[in-house]
């Protein structure tokens, strides 16, 4: 994959929910040019904790009118909906795009494990274990990555940052995932 200036990439965040909770959560999607130019927005839910998050987000993206435009898709974290773990590699290969996966921390210091054996879900640790390991972007960004290089997934990055140290595309999915469940947006992703 060439570097690609202002790349078309799709940020994926869940809205806020109770601890708990056995509703459905929102997912939203939105894609954008580079940092500032938002071209769709796309709305869906998920059960709390639910299972087969990765074939749900083939599908999903998938259908969506703007995929074929697509340069990566990224995800603030692994998870969705609690402990719905993503397999970033399954679903970078099902859709032929780059998965990029941010987190303010070093994921090698979570306790995801601890949480997902607390909640009867030991099977999802196949998942996490097998998740590329993550590396610094700069201070404060940390990448993980699937059906990309690293090289190429720091430009796709570093090309979607602009007010945040996080990608736009993701900024703006929680802004907006946010907004549904509660009314107001707020926070960071």
């Amino acid at each position: 994959m060439g570097r690609v200036k202002r790349p078309h990439i799709l940020g994926i965040d869940d809205g806020p929910f109770a601890k708990g909770a056995t509703s459905e959560v929102a997912i939203v999607g939105v894609v954008m040019e580079g940092p500032d130019l938002v071209e769709g927005v796309a709305v869906t839910t998920f059960p709390v904790d639910g299972p087969g998050v990765t074939p749900f987000l083939e599908d999903w993206v998938g259908g969506l009118r703007f995929r074929p435009a697509l340069q990566g898709i990224v995800l603030g974290g692994i998870t969705i909906a609690g402990l719905a773990v993503v397999d970033i590699e399954l679903l970078s290969e099902r859709l032929g795009t780059p998965v990029l996966v941010v987190n303010r921390r070093d994921p090698a210091n979570h306790r995801l494990d601890v949480g997902l054996r607390a909640a009867g879900f030991e099977e999802r640790l196949a998942i996490v274990e097998r998740s590329p390991a993550a590396f610094a972007v700069k201070k404060g960004l940390f990448l993980s990555h699937a059906g990309v290089d690293a090289a190429g997934a720091a430009a796709l990055v570093r090309a979607t940052l602009r007010k945040s140290a996080f990608p736009e595309p993701l900024r703006l999915a929680h802004l907006i995932a946010r907004a549904i469940v509660s009314g107001e947006s707020r926070g960071r992703p």
